[in-house]
């Protein structure tokens, strides 16, 4: 069997899980095309804003990527290929597709409100503090690690940064013409699809120098750029969704569409022979050198491919506030994490076809891994090899800058919630009066000032390096949290609830799992990451304790009924 057969049948899979596992999900949440979505009913101009399907899904599709889906598989390969593809193909239809469905279809049924404000419905304030704190060090740790890697990217690669300066410029002038010049989103697109292709282009022929301009040193270059960097995402966290990060994201997403396409057609043309083993053992050396355990380390490291937390506060946090209609939930919320899964896939196959020799060295960097890969296969379409990497590699580099102007919009909300009254206020009137206080602590301006600050305090300090063993961990516990809520929620409706229950234990378990070991690892040489895991694991429990409790009572009363 060689890769190009697997990936076809990996294609045809999600194609059915699609219509099928997704067509019962509709049922399962009783999606009603008549229901007003928020974007309507708290249509504010800025957040709450209806999207067309296919420019909503470009956002959504943008923000959960990033480069998830290729980082995580090729971290697990070094267990092994046939491992990391059942947990993509099995976790990514049942557990991270359903997980960011849910998520999105229970915010739009509470007026666009995060999980975290669902949470407190179903288990109270303390719940809903929990996870908004659990959720805001999470966000943290993305931007700061995000900050610090597209940072590094403008600093070693200056083409990288020119096209993703033009791409930001496009944007506004995307809006404007079909705001004020009326132009129709496929005449735009028309116009300026083909104007991301060519920045690309203008990025490798005039890099952008800044080292060279200013007489920085490359310390002083990266800590420019992410001080350019943090200009960027205040503005984008505060300025309209669809002035900067509907049409960046939407423009931004032909790059992946046509890279997936790319990698498609070599793959069929190239047909790779499998060169790697299906199974190492359970327990292989990995890209740092360590000998580590399968379990639940396979779980860890595939997030975006397969189930990741993050994709819940994108889902319930922007994505909410957009929709157009109901029906378009499954289309975004369910069918981009189907495309994530192809993805991770592809960055299977293209690690697949390598000497073992080959992967043990290129692995320890899967972007480049993958770029390399994908890119040797389009040699049996008659391109060029070098153009084809660059290419790939500025792909994955515009993805990182959409996961991270998407994190901060997504912080900013956070903090804003967690200083927001109780959830029953917001039902007995639409805009509850707030103290003082409270107004300038839930203030847009204020609160993008903060989760900034906070972030790119630590990227300057070099601290969200240090932290990132924790940040796998913790970005799975927050997916198991988000499926007690959506188990909780379905509970409540007297559904079938065991569909999100399943799933929450097993991420409970592995996550938890995950985080202890990073304890044991770092108890007597990084006190920081002992703190933060043991923070984590008690606020976990904590909420599990509560939803367990919910969850007991409900079944005790059923009964009694």
């Amino acid at each position: 069997m060689t890769g190009s057969i697997i990936f076809c049948i990996c294609l045809a899979y999600f194609a059915l899980a699609y219509l099928g596992y997704g067509s019962f999900l509709k049922r399962l949440f009783a999606i009603n095309p008549q229901n007003p979505t928020p974007a309507y009913s708290e249509f504010d101009g800025v957040d709450f804003v209806p999207t067309k399907k296919i420019v909503l899904f470009g956002h959504h599709f943008a923000s959960i990527a990033g480069p998830g889906p290729i980082v995580g598989p090729i971290m697990a390969a070094y267990f092994g290929w046939l491992p990391a593809l059942i947990w993509i193909l099995i976790g990514c239809v049942f557990v991270g597709a359903f997980h960011d469905f849910a998520s999105l279809v229970i915010s739009v049924r509470n007026r666009g409100r995060t999980v975290s404000f669902v949470m407190e419905k179903l288990m109270g304030i303390t719940g809903r503090q929990l996870f908004l704190a659990f959720s805001f060090l999470c966000l943290i740790l993305v931007i700061a690690i995000f900050t610090l890697l597209i940072a590094g990217l403008f600093t070693k690669f200056p083409e990288v940064a020119t096209a993703s300066i033009l791409f930001i410029l496009l944007a506004p002038l995307f809006t404007f013409t079909t705001v004020h010049w009326g132009l129709s989103l496929k005449h735009a697109s028309f116009y300026f699809i083909p104007m991301v292709f060519i920045s690309v282009y203008i990025g490798q022929v005039y890099p952008l120098n800044v080292g060279e301009l200013l007489n920085l040193d490359e310390t002083q270059l990266k800590n420019f750029w992410i001080c350019v960097l943090a200009l960027y995402i205040f503005a984008a966290s505060v300025i309209p969704v669809q002035w900067l990060l509907q049409p960046r994201d939407y423009m931004n997403s032909w790059l992946l569409y046509v890279m997936l396409a790319l990698g498609f057609a070599a793959i069929l043309a190239y047909n790779p022979e499998i060169k790697m083993n299906s199974f190492e053992g359970w327990k292989a050396v990995t890209g740092d050198g360590k000998m580590t355990a399968m379990i639940p380390a396979l779980f860890i490291y595939i997030a975006c491919g397969a189930c990741s937390g993050f994709h819940s506060l994108v889902s319930s946090g922007t994505t909410s506030k957009q929709l157009d209609n109901e029906r378009d939930a499954l289309p975004v919320g369910y069918g981009a994490m189907l495309v994530e899964g192809i993805l991770g896939i592809m960055a299977l196959v293209a690690v697949m076809a390598m000497d073992k020799s080959v992967f043990m060295d290129m692995g320890k960097n899967p972007p480049v891994a993958f770029a390399s890969g994908i890119s040797n296969f389009c040699g049996a379409l008659s391109l060029d090899v070098g153009y084809a990497k660059i290419f790939i590699s500025l792909a994955i580099s515009a993805f990182m800058m959409t996961s991270l102007d998407t994190a901060t919009r997504l912080g900013r909300f956070i903090c804003q919630e967690l200083f927001l009254p109780r959830a029953s206020k917001f039902e007995e009137q639409k805009s509850p009066q707030l103290g003082f206080i409270r107004r300038i602590l839930t203030n847009k301006y204020i609160a993008s000032v903060l989760i900034v600050s906070i972030s790119i305090a630590m990227a300057l300090s070099g601290e969200a390096a240090a932290i990132w063993p924790i940040f796998g961990a913790s970005n799975q516990l927050m997916a198991a949290l988000t499926l007690l809520v959506i188990t909780l929620w379905l509970l409540s409706r007297n559904v079938n609830w065991l569909v999100a229950f399943v799933p929450m234990i097993f991420m409970m378990i592995m996550s938890l799992w995950g985080v202890v070991q990073v304890i044991e690892n770092q108890f007597n040489s990084n006190n920081l990451l002992v703190g933060i895991g043991f923070v984590l694991i008690i606020m976990a429990l904590l909420m599990v304790f509560l939803g367990v409790s919910i969850i007991v009572n409900t079944i005790r009363n059923s009964k009694k009924a």
